[in-house]
């Protein structure tokens, strides 16, 4: 059986990237609706045209997340488009360099903003929704492997990422028993479009870099975005049984591991 039959599912940045996996990955697991939320009209309007096209309804949101306002109404529009909403993925980041030394105010308080607080009000607008509607569901934040401490130029990614972790225990806590079901996953080092623009950005990479990346790892290949997709999916779904309050290392570096 489809693992989200007759879910309708919001992916917050979900335009590229992991968050279009999800999505894609969504439509073929039977979600019967599909939200993704984003600032770039183009790429959006063009996933929701492309998965709809192979039988799921697919709305693009318009969301620019360093505004709250607008991050909380991705939820009520995503109600208002179909009726109802069952899972949330917060898969938006911010990854803007920044250490603890040069970080400007400006800087820090975006990265609460992307990274912290729209995600925080995204999952109180859902869980609102579900206990409204006396009905499971389940929501999903895409964390980061370095809000376990991360290097020194990711100082307030690391700042917001970590108290995502936490609010994402939080919150699990506080509605395991209206039986919403609330995880995240600390991504390490993953291969997407926005990786590439980030390494030319800001580290000098060429059209090589993930040529390099690769054989920088111990499994010969940074992370892939359709399977993380598969395992965020999985984590949404009945199947997944109880599991809540979560936070899930995906990568191959080990903490604590010493050579």
């Amino acid at each position: 059986m489809a693992l989200l039959k007759d879910k309708v599912i919001l992916i917050s940045g979900g335009t590229q990237g992991l968050g279009a996996g999800v999505a894609r990955r969504a439509a073929e697991e039977g979600a019967t609706g599909i939200a993704v939320t984003g600032r770039n009209a183009d790429s959006g309007e063009q996933l929701a045209a492309q998965i709809t096209a192979t039988g799921v309804e697919t709305r693009f949101i318009k969301t620019d997340l360093t505004d709250v306002e607008q991050a909380r109404n991705s939820v009520l529009e995503t109600v208002s488009a179909f009726g109802q909403l069952d899972c949330t993925v917060n898969a938006a980041g911010l990854t803007t360099r920044g250490t603890m030394l040069d970080t400007t105010p400006e800087l820090f308080d975006a990265h609460m903003a992307v990274n912290l607080k729209s995600p925080f009000f995204i999952m109180a607008e859902t869980i609102k929704h579900l206990r409204s509607r006396g009905v499971p569901g389940s929501i999903l934040n895409v964390i980061s492997i370095a809000e376990l401490g991360g290097q020194p130029y990711l100082a307030p990614y690391v700042a917001a990422k970590a108290g995502l972790a936490g609010v994402t225990r939080n919150a699990a806590h506080a509605h395991r028993w209206d039986k919403i079901r609330i995880n995240g996953l600390d991504i390490g080092w993953t291969a997407t479009d926005g990786e590439a623009q980030t390494q030319r950005k800001f580290h000098g990479a060429g059209d090589d870099w993930l040529e390099k990346a690769n054989a920088s790892v111990p499994m010969g290949k940074l992370g892939q975005v359709d399977e993380i997709a598969e395992f965020i999916v999985f984590l949404l779904s009945d199947r997944s049984g109880v599991v809540t309050g979560s936070v899930i290392d995906w990568d191959q570096n080990v903490l604590g591991g010493s050579d």
